[in-house]
Protein backbone atom coordinates (compact mmCIF):
# COMPACT_ATOMS: atom_id res chain seq x y z
CA UNK A 1 0.00 0.00 0.00
CA UNK A 2 1.45 3.34 -1.06
CA UNK A 3 1.87 6.26 1.36
CA UNK A 4 1.79 8.63 -1.64
CA UNK A 5 -1.26 10.27 -3.12
CA UNK A 6 -2.92 7.86 -5.54
CA UNK A 7 -4.04 9.03 -8.97
CA UNK A 8 -6.21 6.94 -11.32
CA UNK A 9 -6.60 7.94 -14.97
CA UNK A 10 -9.36 6.11 -16.86
CA UNK A 11 -9.32 6.13 -20.65
CA UNK A 12 -5.55 6.51 -20.64
CA UNK A 13 -3.41 6.70 -23.77
CA UNK A 14 -0.17 8.14 -25.10
CA UNK A 15 -1.31 11.79 -25.25
CA UNK A 16 -2.77 13.92 -22.47
CA UNK A 17 -2.95 11.01 -20.03
CA UNK A 18 0.76 10.34 -20.49
CA UNK A 19 1.58 13.99 -19.74
CA UNK A 20 -0.56 13.85 -16.60
CA UNK A 21 1.08 10.60 -15.50
CA UNK A 22 4.58 12.07 -15.93
CA UNK A 23 3.76 15.23 -13.99
CA UNK A 24 1.92 13.44 -11.21
CA UNK A 25 4.79 10.97 -10.82
CA UNK A 26 7.27 13.87 -10.56
CA UNK A 27 5.05 15.25 -7.80
CA UNK A 28 5.34 12.09 -5.73
CA UNK A 29 2.04 10.47 -6.70
CA UNK A 30 1.50 6.79 -7.40
CA UNK A 31 -0.31 6.63 -10.74
CA UNK A 32 -2.64 3.92 -12.04
CA UNK A 33 -3.62 3.92 -15.73
CA UNK A 34 -6.69 2.16 -17.10
CA UNK A 35 -7.37 1.46 -20.76
CA UNK A 36 -9.46 -0.94 -22.84
CA UNK A 37 -6.24 -1.92 -24.63
CA UNK A 38 -3.40 -2.22 -22.16
CA UNK A 39 -0.82 -2.26 -24.97
CA UNK A 40 -1.59 1.41 -25.59
CA UNK A 41 -0.17 2.37 -22.19
CA UNK A 42 2.80 0.01 -21.87
CA UNK A 43 5.41 2.66 -22.69
CA UNK A 44 4.09 5.35 -20.36
CA UNK A 45 3.66 2.81 -17.56
CA UNK A 46 7.32 1.83 -17.87
CA UNK A 47 8.40 5.46 -18.06
CA UNK A 48 6.44 6.57 -15.00
CA UNK A 49 6.34 3.33 -13.02
CA UNK A 50 2.55 3.51 -13.25
CA UNK A 51 0.44 0.42 -12.70
CA UNK A 52 -1.64 -0.64 -15.74
CA UNK A 53 -5.20 -1.94 -15.60
CA UNK A 54 -7.53 -3.20 -18.31
CA UNK A 55 -11.01 -1.68 -18.15
CA UNK A 56 -13.87 -1.05 -20.55
CA UNK A 57 -15.48 1.83 -18.68
CA UNK A 58 -18.94 1.31 -20.20
CA UNK A 59 -19.17 -2.01 -18.32
CA UNK A 60 -20.22 -1.47 -14.68
CA UNK A 61 -18.66 -4.70 -13.46
CA UNK A 62 -15.31 -3.78 -15.02
CA UNK A 63 -15.38 -0.32 -13.43
CA UNK A 64 -16.14 -1.87 -10.03
CA UNK A 65 -13.33 -4.40 -10.51
CA UNK A 66 -10.91 -1.63 -11.52
CA UNK A 67 -11.53 0.42 -8.39
CA UNK A 68 -11.45 -2.69 -6.19
CA UNK A 69 -8.06 -3.66 -7.64
CA UNK A 70 -6.56 -0.16 -7.35
CA UNK A 71 -7.81 0.21 -3.78
CA UNK A 72 -6.49 -3.20 -2.78
CA UNK A 73 -3.11 -2.90 -4.52
CA UNK A 74 -2.31 0.81 -4.11
CA UNK A 75 -4.97 2.57 -2.05
CA UNK A 76 -8.15 4.62 -2.42
CA UNK A 77 -7.51 7.17 -5.18
CA UNK A 78 -7.05 10.77 -4.08
CA UNK A 79 -7.71 11.95 -7.63
CA UNK A 80 -9.57 10.24 -10.48
CA UNK A 81 -9.49 11.62 -14.03
CA UNK A 82 -11.90 10.45 -16.73
CA UNK A 83 -10.30 10.97 -20.15
CA UNK A 84 -12.21 8.61 -22.45
CA UNK A 85 -14.43 9.70 -25.33
CA UNK A 86 -15.74 8.39 -28.65
CA UNK A 87 -17.20 9.85 -31.84
CA UNK A 88 -19.69 8.86 -34.51
CA UNK A 89 -19.22 11.20 -37.45
CA UNK A 90 -21.68 11.78 -40.24
CA UNK A 91 -24.86 13.58 -41.28
CA UNK A 92 -27.65 13.16 -38.75
CA UNK A 93 -29.87 11.51 -41.37
CA UNK A 94 -27.42 8.69 -42.07
CA UNK A 95 -25.08 8.28 -39.08
CA UNK A 96 -24.91 4.69 -37.83
CA UNK A 97 -27.16 4.19 -34.82
CA UNK A 98 -24.95 1.69 -33.03
CA UNK A 99 -21.86 3.86 -33.46
CA UNK A 100 -23.90 6.81 -32.21
CA UNK A 101 -25.01 4.86 -29.14
CA UNK A 102 -21.45 3.72 -28.41
CA UNK A 103 -20.16 7.30 -28.62
CA UNK A 104 -22.64 8.46 -25.98
CA UNK A 105 -21.96 5.44 -23.79
CA UNK A 106 -18.20 6.08 -23.81
CA UNK A 107 -18.25 9.87 -23.59
CA UNK A 108 -21.00 10.17 -20.98
CA UNK A 109 -22.39 7.01 -19.36
CA UNK A 110 -18.95 5.58 -18.62
CA UNK A 111 -18.01 8.90 -17.04
CA UNK A 112 -20.97 8.48 -14.71
CA UNK A 113 -19.87 4.95 -13.76
CA UNK A 114 -16.33 6.10 -12.99
CA UNK A 115 -17.54 9.22 -11.16
CA UNK A 116 -20.02 7.25 -9.08
CA UNK A 117 -17.50 4.64 -7.96
CA UNK A 118 -14.86 7.30 -7.24
CA UNK A 119 -17.36 9.29 -5.17
CA UNK A 120 -18.36 6.26 -3.12
CA UNK A 121 -14.76 5.60 -2.14
CA UNK A 122 -13.79 9.22 -1.58
CA UNK A 123 -16.78 9.83 0.67
CA UNK A 124 -15.51 7.01 2.86
CA UNK A 125 -12.19 8.81 3.33
CA UNK A 126 -13.67 12.32 3.41
CA UNK A 127 -11.77 13.89 0.52
CA UNK A 128 -10.72 13.58 -3.10
CA UNK A 129 -10.81 15.09 -6.59
CA UNK A 130 -12.80 13.78 -9.58
CA UNK A 131 -11.97 15.43 -12.90
CA UNK A 132 -13.63 15.04 -16.30
CA UNK A 133 -11.99 15.96 -19.60
CA UNK A 134 -14.37 17.86 -21.88
CA UNK A 135 -13.94 19.37 -25.32
CA UNK A 136 -15.15 22.17 -27.56
CA UNK A 137 -18.19 19.94 -28.05
CA UNK A 138 -19.02 20.31 -24.34
CA UNK A 139 -20.44 23.75 -25.12
CA UNK A 140 -20.72 23.84 -28.95
CA UNK A 141 -22.52 21.35 -31.16
CA UNK A 142 -20.81 21.03 -34.54
CA UNK A 143 -22.31 19.78 -37.82
CA UNK A 144 -22.11 16.01 -38.34
CA UNK A 145 -20.93 15.56 -34.76
CA UNK A 146 -24.17 15.22 -32.79
CA UNK A 147 -23.06 12.11 -30.90
CA UNK A 148 -19.90 13.77 -29.62
CA UNK A 149 -21.84 16.89 -28.62
CA UNK A 150 -24.49 14.86 -26.81
CA UNK A 151 -21.86 12.83 -24.97
CA UNK A 152 -19.79 15.84 -23.96
CA UNK A 153 -22.80 17.98 -23.06
CA UNK A 154 -23.96 15.11 -20.84
CA UNK A 155 -20.56 14.73 -19.22
CA UNK A 156 -20.52 18.46 -18.44
CA UNK A 157 -23.98 18.21 -16.88
CA UNK A 158 -22.82 15.26 -14.79
CA UNK A 159 -19.82 17.24 -13.54
CA UNK A 160 -21.90 20.30 -12.70
CA UNK A 161 -24.44 18.26 -10.77
CA UNK A 162 -21.75 16.30 -8.93
CA UNK A 163 -19.95 19.52 -8.00
CA UNK A 164 -23.06 20.96 -6.38
CA UNK A 165 -23.76 17.72 -4.54
CA UNK A 166 -20.26 16.69 -3.48
CA UNK A 167 -18.29 19.92 -2.94
CA UNK A 168 -19.90 20.43 0.49
CA UNK A 169 -18.67 16.91 1.33
CA UNK A 170 -15.05 17.85 0.50
CA UNK A 171 -15.02 16.11 -2.88
CA UNK A 172 -13.60 18.45 -5.53
CA UNK A 173 -15.24 18.02 -8.95
CA UNK A 174 -13.59 19.54 -12.02
CA UNK A 175 -14.61 19.76 -15.67
CA UNK A 176 -12.03 20.89 -18.23
CA UNK A 177 -13.18 22.22 -21.60
CA UNK A 178 -10.26 21.45 -23.90
CA UNK A 179 -11.25 23.90 -26.63
CA UNK A 180 -8.88 22.92 -29.42
CA UNK A 181 -6.60 20.22 -30.74
CA UNK A 182 -3.85 18.79 -28.54
CA UNK A 183 -0.28 18.61 -29.83
CA UNK A 184 0.74 14.96 -30.26
CA UNK A 185 4.46 15.55 -29.82
CA UNK A 186 7.36 16.28 -32.19
CA UNK A 187 6.09 13.69 -34.68
CA UNK A 188 2.60 15.19 -34.93
CA UNK A 189 1.72 14.92 -38.65
CA UNK A 190 0.03 18.31 -38.51
CA UNK A 191 3.44 19.85 -37.84
CA UNK A 192 5.77 17.62 -39.83
CA UNK A 193 4.26 17.97 -43.24
CA UNK A 194 6.23 19.92 -45.86
CA UNK A 195 5.70 23.28 -44.15
CA UNK A 196 8.02 26.22 -43.77
CA UNK A 197 9.46 26.80 -40.29
CA UNK A 198 7.16 29.79 -39.91
CA UNK A 199 4.11 27.75 -40.89
CA UNK A 200 5.10 24.96 -38.49
CA UNK A 201 5.33 27.52 -35.72
CA UNK A 202 1.82 28.72 -36.46
CA UNK A 203 0.51 25.13 -36.35
CA UNK A 204 2.19 24.49 -33.01
CA UNK A 205 0.84 27.72 -31.55
CA UNK A 206 -2.68 26.76 -32.63
CA UNK A 207 -2.56 23.52 -30.61
CA UNK A 208 -2.62 22.92 -26.87
CA UNK A 209 0.52 21.59 -25.21
CA UNK A 210 -0.49 18.46 -23.23
CA UNK A 211 2.15 19.19 -20.58
CA UNK A 212 0.55 22.60 -19.97
CA UNK A 213 -2.88 21.00 -19.67
CA UNK A 214 -1.49 18.48 -17.19
CA UNK A 215 -0.07 21.29 -15.05
CA UNK A 216 -3.51 22.90 -14.92
CA UNK A 217 -5.06 19.63 -13.73
CA UNK A 218 -2.49 19.42 -10.94
CA UNK A 219 -2.99 23.08 -9.98
CA UNK A 220 -6.74 22.59 -9.70
CA UNK A 221 -6.27 19.44 -7.63
CA UNK A 222 -4.08 21.43 -5.25
CA UNK A 223 -6.49 24.36 -4.88
CA UNK A 224 -7.55 25.37 -1.38
CA UNK A 225 -11.19 24.42 -0.89
CA UNK A 226 -12.10 28.02 -0.04
CA UNK A 227 -11.58 28.85 -3.73
CA UNK A 228 -12.34 25.74 -5.74
CA UNK A 229 -12.81 25.74 -9.51
CA UNK A 230 -15.48 23.44 -10.92
CA UNK A 231 -14.81 24.27 -14.59
CA UNK A 232 -11.99 25.68 -16.70
CA UNK A 233 -11.72 26.35 -20.42
CA UNK A 234 -8.29 25.77 -21.92
CA UNK A 235 -7.53 26.98 -25.43
CA UNK A 236 -4.48 27.82 -27.58
CA UNK A 237 -3.75 31.52 -27.78
CA UNK A 238 -4.02 31.68 -31.59
CA UNK A 239 -7.40 29.96 -31.87
CA UNK A 240 -10.41 32.12 -32.65
CA UNK A 241 -13.26 32.21 -30.15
Amino acid sequence: MSDKEVALIVGAGSGLSASIARLFTKNNMQVALASRNIKNIEDVCKETNSKPYTCDAVMPEQVDALFDSVTREIGIPNIVIYNASARARGPIFEVDREEFKNAIMVSCYAGFLVGQKAAQLMLSQGSGSIFFTGASASVKGYPQSAAFAMGKFGLRGLAQSMARELSPKNIHIGHFVIDGGILKGPDDPRVNRSLSDEAKGVVIDSLLDPDAIAKTYLDVHNQHRSAWTWELELRPWLEKF
